[in-house]
């Protein structure tokens, strides 16, 4: 019992010397959670990556396709949009996780597609134009989260 007072006098002696030579700043607690809060918005914040090689699209006859790749760091959406017709376009997708509702919305219109048990799913004559696609998804405890992409063109 004795060797524990020691080592919590130790401890606390220390801790006043670090105090003293090196003191915390004033603002170190705000900062700290104002930082735990950019990194919570961060990973919640999705992230596109536009994976498109132009040149061999347009050597290989079909220059008018796009990759398109959302995640944010819990669920991961892979889009492939391509020509249907002149006028209208066609999307792919593929998601990890578990999708109680896919809907992709242009302005004030939307269409709804079903995944199949590996995660893909398609919209087959969207017109062209800016777009967004919002999921509802089942995370692995079971509980549902609301994923939405920025906007795109399709």
């Amino acid at each position: 019992m004795a060797g524990d007072l020691d080592d919590e006098l130790l401890m606390e002696n220390l801790r006043l010397l670090w105090l003293d030579a090196d003191p915390a700043p004033d603002d170190l607690a705000d900062r700290m959670v104002a930082s735990v809060a950019m990194a919570d918005f961060t990973r919640e914040w999705e992230v596109l990556a536009l994976v498109e090689d132009a040149q061999l699209g347009a050597v290989r006859g079909e220059a008018d396709t796009s990759t398109l790749q959302f995640s944010d760091g819990v669920t991961n959406v892979l889009l492939h949009v391509a020509a249907a017709t002149r006028d209208r376009r066609r999307v792919d997708g593929w998601v990890d996780s578990t999708p109680l509702e896919i809907r992709l919305s242009q302005n004030d219109r939307s269409w709804q597609a079903v995944a199949n048990d590996s995660g893909r799913f398609a919209f087959e004559t969207l017109p062209r134009g800016v777009a967004r696609l919002r999921l509802v998804v089942r995370r692995p405890d079971g509980s549902l989260r609301d994923f939405e992409t920025p906007q795109f063109e399709v």
